[in-house]
């Protein structure tokens, strides 16, 4: 018994130390990140938290287990009117802790009302092993105590046979002590011949041998409370599917068809095996989270007598300092004053050589313990290094099981779209009218104010991504569906992408070589920029790349010059402005920086547009260019956006590209058909076979640069490579999109179906990491010189066609003059033999 009572006051200080030190990691918060310029760096990321509501409460009375309340033991639960029974099968293992406390509470009111307890307590027990001294003062002490209960036989004795001794926190008493004297107090009541004649040793053997024994039934008894959770687990889920079961076969089953019934319970036994899924991956992130918490807490003492020892080091050090400078200066004043030494002075001189030799024998610890702390110094930099590398294992473990439950999640939501799909029945079942409430509660955006009362739904997904983007439409709620489920899967695919932290090290480290030195274009750079800029450093470089490609331009421009233009273009009348504000909100609807005519984003994309036509009377604007800036005014200021714009227009695209005619951007879908027939030369025959003209798709990729045509994190990742390389990696990207989906477009068998796939199909490749490598590994080479020579080529083929239309057109032109005129001359005789 006593075993047992100190073994509890030790569990229960842990578990205090544990929760305190669980609070204060609750109240560390992370500081938010300070990002660039632009009008994605205004942004901050919501936090969205899952609430209950009254769909959610429905499903839950119909799919939960019937309980009783069990928050009273004793009297006040016996005056609680008795729980109806329903079925034999409605029970709850609560009321079995019920009926316990209740015999416990009964128990109690008897021998022990006045005894107070020693379970509730805010002192603090430490377990030592008795001494042989303290074991002969016990021995001693009970001999007294038994002459004197010999003088008083009726007086009773204490209720315990053992005194704990209660001491204040910060003054422990030694739980040895306690195990020492309660043993000998214990035993000295039982047989006192045998406490006098015994030894301390023996008993303090016998009790290590019982302490040994019991921590071996701990594990046992641990062990099958284990097993028993789990069966208890297993019950419950059991109990649940039979309740479920039941509901169906009496309510549900009524009036409907057999094969739909069986539909149903297809589709719930998958909708059960998701939630135990789902339960044990939530069950392994809170294991995950606390072992973190831990190991944060131990790297955090580790830290702590690391710098401990540090400080002990140093000091150490400077007493060895200190002691040598004393130990040369002896060693000189000792051999200076040698030659004149006397009887007097003899013995001053030999107590100083005792001193030295004291001094020296310091300095050798002092050196040794040096040692000694050195070797604990890097035996704790080692354990902090392992304890790190756990810490970074735990952390991608836990993202990766939170990528498979937005998978997971993701087929929820697919699920219930098929789950939804209409009857030939009119009737609404009950089952219907859930799934249709589930639908609902998972499109929505908005967190509800009580995140204490959710129950199970998909993760709320963000109604804008980081760029500013809307996620999920707000019209069609099948779109919308599949909206959701495409965000859930992108989620997935970052998550697993940020377990890689090798590309934003390598980023970092970059940008340190480069800060006191301007950056410089290599192999490594641009190595960098394909695998992707990360988004706070992504102003910054895209910045470092329009100045390059425009760097001659803005050295012969004028200081101020953007202003300057922009003032003409607002000051004087412009033929593109009234173009301009059509397209203004036209841009991006679909983004929230360009959704109103107050937005911020919207201003600005005027200035820019302005200010280009003013720069280019030639081309003034076209349909095109106001997407391009509003990419580009994402990161960067108006200034920036209108040099990057310039770059694009003036530097990488050919000339005509963006003029009425749209000559360069003709020529280059000729180019990418070549390409086609030698890259991907079946896809090529395919299209051939059932003459499809994808170039109708194409033709927008390359004149807004993939804008609103592939979802946006690998269009950002695009426009990196583009900014730093040029036009060529329109044409890597744009093949790279149909290898991916090769495979699927050779399936389709006819013209409609093809062209019908390829207007969405690149909204359904999410993996940016893949499509990178297919653009930059499985397409190479891809000699810019080549798209060059092509260009000519077929510029001055389609030239040469153009003379030759304009030519038909003239002939044209004049023929119907022609005709006309004849035409008049035949109403004029007609109308002067009629006079």
């Amino acid at each position: 018994m006593t075993y047992w009572l100190q073994e509890l006051q030790q569990k229960r200080w842990e578990y205090c130390n544990n929760l305190d030190a669980a609070q204060r990691d609750s109240r560390t918060s992370p500081t938010p990140s300070d990002f660039s310029k632009g009008l994605v760096a205004k942004d901050s990321p919501d936090v969205s938290i899952l609430s209950q509501n009254a769909s959610a409460e429905r499903a839950r009375n119909i799919l939960a287990v019937e309980t009783s309340p069990t928050d009273l033991v004793g009297e006040q639960a016996a005056s609680q009117p008795a729980p109806v029974q329903t079925s034999a099968i409605n029970f709850s293992l609560k009321q079995w802790s019920a009926e316990i406390k209740n015999s416990m509470s009964s128990l109690r009111k008897g021998s022990h009302e006045n005894r107070k307890s020693v379970f509730y307590t805010t002192e603090e027990w430490e377990l030592l092993d008795p001494t042989p001294k303290d074991l002969e003062d016990s021995m001693a002490l009970e001999e007294k105590r038994k002459h004197l209960a010999e003088g008083n036989k009726g007086l009773a004795s204490s209720a315990f046979p053992f005194d704990l001794g209660r001491i204040p926190h910060k003054a422990r008493r030694p739980l040895k002590e306690m195990i020492g004297s309660s043993k000998n107090r214990t035993s000295s009541d039982s047989s006192p011949t045998e406490c006098c004649s015994g030894t301390g040793s023996r008993l303090v053997s016998e009790l290590q041998l019982k302490y040994q024994s019991q921590q071996e039934e701990l594990e046992k008894l641990k062990k099958e409370l284990l097993s028993q959770k789990e069966l208890v687990r297993l019950l419950q889920q059991t109990v649940r599917s039979s309740q479920y079961d039941k509901y169906f076969t009496s309510h549900l089953c009524e009036g409907v068809p057999k094969d739909t019934l069986e539909l149903l319970h297809q589709k719930d036994d998958q909708i059960l095996g998701l939630n135990n899924q789902l339960e044990k991956l939530n069950l392994e992130k809170d294991s995950l989270q606390q072992e973190v918490r831990n190991l944060k807490c131990k790297v955090g003492e580790l830290n702590e007598r690391l710098g401990m020892l540090m400080e002990t080091i140093q000091a150490k050090d400077e007493v060895i300092m200190k002691l040598s400078h004393q130990l040369s200066e002896c060693e000189d004043s000792t051999a200076s004053q040698s030659g004149a030494m006397n009887s007097p002075t003899a013995t001053c001189t030999s107590k100083e050589l005792q001193e030295l030799d004291r001094l020296k024998d310091n300095l050798q610890g002092y050196k040794t313990q040096n040692k000694f702390l050195n070797k604990e110094i890097l035996e704790l930099s080692a354990l902090r290094r392992n304890a790190e590398a756990r810490e970074r294992e735990w952390q991608a473990k836990y993202t990766s099981l939170e990528a498979k439950l937005c998978q997971i999640e993701s087929k929820y939501l697919i699920l219930l779209q098929e789950m939804k799909t209409p009857v030939c029945s009119e009737d609404q079942s009950p089952a219907r009218e859930v799934i249709t409430q589930l639908l609902e509660d998972a499109l929505k955006a908005e967190p509800s104010e009580q995140p204490e009362q959710a129950f199970f739904k998909p993760h709320l997904v963000s109604e804008y991504d980081i760029y500013g983007f809307q996620t999920v439409p707000e019209d069609d709620d099948e779109e919308k569906l599949v909206a959701k489920s495409r965000a859930l899967d992108l989620r997935s695919l970052s998550l697993n992408e940020n377990r890689d932290i090798s590309t934003g090290v390598k980023w970092e480290n970059y940008l340190a070589s480069t800060m006191n030195r301007e950056m410089m274009r290599c192999v490594e750079l641009k190595n960098l920029i394909r695998s992707g800029i990360p988004h706070e450093h992504r102003s910054k470089v895209w910045r470092w790349c329009v100045n390059q490609h425009v760097k001659k331009f803005k050295d012969s421009a004028i200081p101020g010059y953007f202003q300057t233009l922009l003032q003409k273009a607002l000051e004087k009348p412009n033929p593109a402005s009234k173009q301009i504000e059509l397209d203004l909100l036209r841009t991006l609807p679909n983004n929230k920086h360009y959704s109103s005519p107050t937005s911020e984003g919207i201003q600005k994309l005027r200035n820019v547009l302005l200010a280009f036509s003013w720069r280019n009377p030639d081309i003034g604007y076209c349909q095109g260019l106001n997407r391009l800036v509003a990419i580009a005014l994402l990161y960067l200021e108006q200034e920036d956006a209108f040099w990057c714009l310039v770059a694009i227009v003036e530097v990488f695209m050919p000339r005509d590209y963006y003029t009425k005619t749209l000559l360069g951007s003709q020529v280059d879908q000729r180019v990418f058909k070549d390409l086609m027939s030698e890259k991907l030369p079946r896809l090529h025959a395919h299209f051939e076979q059932y003459k499809v003209d994808y170039t109708l798709i194409t033709f927008n990729w390359f004149l807004v640069v993939f804008v609103d045509s592939v979802v946006s994190d690998i269009l950002f990742k695009i426009w990196d490579s583009f900014l730093y390389e040029g036009p060529k990696v329109i044409f890597r990207f744009a093949l790279a999109l149909f290898k991916y989906k090769e495979e699927e477009i050779l399936k389709l068998q006819d013209s409609m179906s093809i062209f019908k796939y390829l207007r969405y199909f690149t909204r359904t490749i999410l993996d940016a990491r893949k499509l990178t490598a297919i653009a930059f590994g499985e397409l190479n080479p891809f000699p810019l010189r080549q798209i060059r020579n092509r260009r000519a080529w077929h510029l001055e083929k389609v030239r040469l066609e153009l003379t030759e239309l304009e030519a038909i057109r003239e002939d044209f032109l004049r023929e119907r003059d022609t005709c006309v005129a004849q035409d008049k001359r035949d109403l004029i005789s007609d109308d002067e033999e009629d006079s």
